[in-house]
């Protein structure tokens, strides 16, 4: 295996850069132009949509050969992370939390398995995009759930591509015990077949991100330190995606039906040792864990669409079913030395955690839609949506064993059999939801304007179902309805110059986990938190006005700014009533009770050098400035995890007589902040690096070396941590923790090879 495994180093994929395509060409393009550069940089595209859009064929992000679509994402302006060192899962789209991003595929929604429906967009790998779409503002035909904006990740079709290619590379992780070298396999192919037009693909890639971790746990700040703790982390793992679509003319209309499934395997395992006083030798050894995580996670989605000309118009019809599968299976076991001097059984010396998590995520779309044309140059589409979510989850654990260990560092005696599982509390829960939304749209142009209004309304039934609580409070039910007006206007001032301006309505739905009216003890410190199956969607009122120049024959320049107005806000609130800590406790939970603002500028840029004569020389600069304000039960902040700037930038550099190019891109992020009920968190992060070299040989092969993380990136937290709110308003501190969590470059060596 080792030696398949360096021949893939050796020789393998690290490549593809297709030929850079107009936006209109329709029919497909030849395999050779989709893996072969042409020598030009690649750049941007330009779209034509009246409602703002920002558009990334695969060749912007491929020559970077970037694994899964969250790393993609990098180079996209305005999207952020607070994910681990060389992770890229949850994308925060204006720096707002997941949750507030749509994520779509193929113009769908997917479910996530996370609480707060977001979808982690490191699920799917790179090599299944198409193209990528940022559209910054809301329209009728999309759902309404998307306050920061939307991201639609378009996979392959049946069109895309004539021919096919393999795609054979070898990757060179940071070290680990879990070794060096990982492997990326693939292969593509379209064409004619079955009386239409077919493609097929297959993905599978290596997944390896050892990092390192340090803290420091303080009494307060510029205090006593209390211990130290030394972590390793590694998550090793495999992702395998296969998607394939066929399309065809059928009963006068055309057919398509297009699928993909993506399966993630994936193993963590923390390890720490934590030293009393910060003395960091065997007589100072207080606590050893190790922590491992067993993850399995299946994304499955299919989707139909039918289009045809009739009732003087076009109609289209859809059916699509998405699924999400994820089983994870957690271990914790922890041996106490030097913590304290009090005896086992009022102190625990080792104790062994186990808890399993089973979620069912399904969901039914289906859409019938119209256009038709009206006179004077209108476009009149209505139609009607209809999306229907069974979510199952399960979270079970084992009751805690517990011994003592009387002689540190003793052997560890024999581990006794874990007793039955159970749920935890608001751990078996069904939530159905079912959505009816019928919209409207009209559009037209008028000379250098162009523009469409909308109206799209959205109705929601939930029904919460937790077998954790009383019978006579295991079943709620809420109703709910937004109207969503939009609209959105394009001015071309020139053939080079316009102004882009939108506005819309949009909501965003609680998230599942503070829904559930299950108690949940010493979940916020030492207080208690209760769900609130009540609450209702928080609703944003925003707008964009953008400018848009084009540089030269190729290249553009944009400059956005953005502003949100969002009420509703779920905030946490105390109920009075006391905790089950007893006196100075409480038990809080979750009200529609606040409002907060979003706003910021955003700049692009992407463009040849041709105007200097550096035809072969391609350059992007993307800079957004964010910041928003929120009143919480400490004053005033900003909306949490927000960082307050998000820059990329880099080049490309083609050498056409040699068949050769390379490039870099640099990417910082600015700091965030969270506060929560008993705890405050900053985060800030170094600056990335990353780099590629390629070579082609002939018409249809060329091979890429990367480069990621090559300034060995870190992430540095503070927690400032406290008993209760009262502490954390007087700022008297139960644990002040310092943690850097930092990681090694990852190198690919690809090649790819077309037929």
């Amino acid at each position: 295996m080792r030696i398949k495994l360096f021949m893939g180093v050796a020789l393998a994929p690290l490549a593809i850069a297709t030929a850079v395509q107009a936006q209109d060409v329709q029919g497909p393009v030849t395999a050779v132009e989709d893996v072969i550069v042409t020598g030009r940089p690649v750049l941007r595209n330009r779209t034509d949509d009246v409602a703002p859009t920002l558009s990334y064929d695969r060749e912007y992000f491929q020559r970077f050969e970037p694994l899964t679509v969250g790393n993609a994402l990098k180079r996209v302006p305005s999207v952020t992370f607070l994910s681990d060192v060389l992770e890229s899962d949850g994308a925060r789209l204006r720096g707002l939390e997941p949750g507030y991003t749509k994520i779509l595929i193929d113009g769908e929604e997917v479910p996530g398995a996370n609480l707060d429906r977001s979808f982690f967009v490191d699920r799917i790998p790179a090599e299944l995009i198409e193209r990528v779409e940022v559209v910054r503002s809301s329209s009728a035909d999309r759902s309404g759930d998307a306050v920061a904006g939307t991201i639609n990740i378009v996979l392959r079709d049946a069109l895309s591509l004539d021919g096919g290619y393999v795609r054979l590379g070898g990757i060179l992780f940071p070290d680990s015990d879990y070794g060096r070298f990982g492997g990326t396999y693939g292969a593509v192919w379209g064409g004619e077949a079955l009386g239409g037009r077919v493609l097929l693909g297959a993905n599978v890639q290596d997944r390896r991100n050892p990092k390192n971790k340090y803290s420091i746990r303080y009494d307060e700040p510029n205090g006593t330190i209390d211990n130290t703790e030394v972590q390793t982390d590694v998550r090793d793992g495999t992702d395998y995606a296969f998607n394939a679509a066929y399309e065809a003319d059928m009963a006068g209309g055309t057919f398509e039906i297009a699928g993909v499934f993506v399966r993630t395997d994936r193993y963590q395992d923390e390890e720490s040792i934590e030293y009393r006083d910060g003395v960091e030798n065997d007589a100072n050894l207080a606590v050893l864990n190790d922590n491992d995580l067993d993850i399995r996670t299946d994304n499955l989605s299919l989707r139909t669409r039918y289009e045809r000309a009739m009732f003087g118009g076009e109609t289209t019809f859809k059916l699509a079913w998405a699924n999400i599968d994820d089983q994870q299976y957690e271990f914790e076991a922890e041996s106490e030395y030097l913590r304290d001097a009090t005896p086992f059984p009022d102190e625990d010396r080792f104790t062994l955690d186990t808890i399993s998590t089973d979620v069912q995520d399904e969901e039914w779309k289906a859409a019938i839609e119209h256009e038709i044309d009206l006179s004077n140059g209108l476009e009149l589409e209505f139609g009607l949506q209809g999306n229907w979510k069974t979510r199952d989850a399960l979270v079970t654990e084992t009751p805690r064993i517990r011994f003592n260990v009387p002689n540190a560092p003793a052997p560890r005696p024999a581990v006794p059999a874990f007793g039955p599982s159970s749920p935890v509390a608001g751990g078996d829960v069904t939530i159905e939801e079912a959505r009816l939304d019928p919209y409207v749209k009209l559009s037209g142009e008028a000379g250098a304007l162009s523009w469409e209004a909308g109206l799209r309304y959205e109705t929601t039934e939930t029904t919460i179902t937790d077998r954790t609580v009383a019978p006579a409070d295991q079943v709620s039910e809420t109703d709910d309805a937004e109207l969503l007006p939009s609209f959105s206007l394009r001015w071309a001032l020139s053939e080079d110059d316009r102004i882009i301006f939108s506005a819309a309505r949009t909501v965003r739905r609680p998230g599942f986990n503070r829904l559930s009216p299950a108690l949940l003890e010493e979940e916020l410190g030492d207080s208690d938190f209760v769900g609130n199956p009540d609450l209702k969607p928080e609703v944003a009122t925003g707008f964009d006005l953008g400018f848009e120049r084009r540089l030269g024959r190729r290249g553009v320049a944009g400059v956005n700014v953005f502003w949100r107005d969002v009420q509703d806000l779920v905030e946490e609130t105390n109920t009075g009533l006391e905790g089950s800590g007893g006196p100075g406790t409480f038990i809080y939970t979750v009200d529609n009770v606040g409002d907060g603002k979003v706003y910021g500028v955003e700049f692009d840029l992407s463009t040849p050098l041709d105007f200097i004569g550096m035809e072969s020389t391609g350059v992007f600069v993307n800079y957004s400035w964010l910041d928003s304000e929120i009143t919480d039960f400490m004053g005033e902040r900003r909306f949490n995890g927000q960082s307050d700037y998000v820059f990329s930038g880099g080049f490309t550099q083609d050498l056409p007589t040699w068949g050769a190019a390379f490039g870099a891109t640099y990417r910082k992020q600015g700091d965030a902040f969270d506060r929560v009920l008993a705890e405050e968190v900053h985060t800030s992060y170094g600056a990335d690096l990353e780099i590629f070299v390629e070579k082609r040989f002939g018409e249809n092969v060329i091979v890429r070396l990367t480069g990621s993380n090559l300034l060995d990136s870190s992430k540095d937290e503070t927690f400032d941590k406290f008993e209760n709110v009262g502490d954390q308003i007087a700022r008297d501190y139960d644990e002040y923790e310092v943690e850097t969590e930092e990681a090694g470059p990852v190198y690919q060596l690809v090649m790819r090879v077309a037929f």
